[in-house]
């Protein structure tokens, strides 16, 4: 892998756990618990919860479980990103990194105690779900890259390629 991709995964994967971290301890600041704040309608609105489950707070007596899980589906992301084919899907990778880290800290560090914290969720779409700036960026990667795969675009390197010397030119996208 080029350093080039390297760089952009880590500097991506840090600005989304610094935006998240931020517009976290901004509404843990700003926010009243389960206090709806109309943003846009009943459409988008601000409302500061603590999910101690998954999507939908599903699991939510589980949240050791989902805390394994989460550290699972990290390293399996480090490990494909430094497959990326490219720059722009080494930061897409990023961007979902850092939405995973972002929502694993949540879940080792804070309330009510580590490994089982509650994760800051802010962001009300349509009084549907509840979410945060680490789920835009999960849900955001996750859907780019899946476009990407479904129309044919390689994202990552087979691990035999990986493993072989790298050429001397870099990548036409890099």
């Amino acid at each position: 892998m080029s350093a080039a991709r390297t760089v952009a995964i880590w500097l991506t994967a840090g600005a989304v756990v610094l935006a998240d971290q931020l517009t976290k301890q901004w509404a843990l600041a700003s926010l009243e618990v389960n206090v709806k704040q109309p943003l846009v309608g009943d459409f988008l609105s601000l409302q500061l919860t603590f999910n101690s489950g998954a999507a939908f707070s599903l699991g939510d007596s589980f949240t050791w479980v989902l805390t394994i899980l989460s550290l699972i589906i990290t390293a399996g992301i480090i490990v494909y990103s430094r497959r990326a084919v490219s720059t722009p899907v080494a930061v897409l990778f990023g961007v979902a990194l850092g939405g995973a880290i972002g929502n694993l800290i949540d879940r080792l560090f804070r309330e009510p105690s580590f490994g089982q914290g509650h994760v800051v969720d802010m962001i009300n779409y349509f009084d549907l779900f509840i979410g945060n700036v680490a789920d835009i960026a999960i849900v955001g990667a996750a859907i780019v890259l899946a476009f990407m795969y479904l129309v044919g675009r390689p994202l990552v390197t087979r691990a035999e390629d990986s493993e072989a010397p790298a050429s001397d030119g870099a990548g036409a996208d890099d």
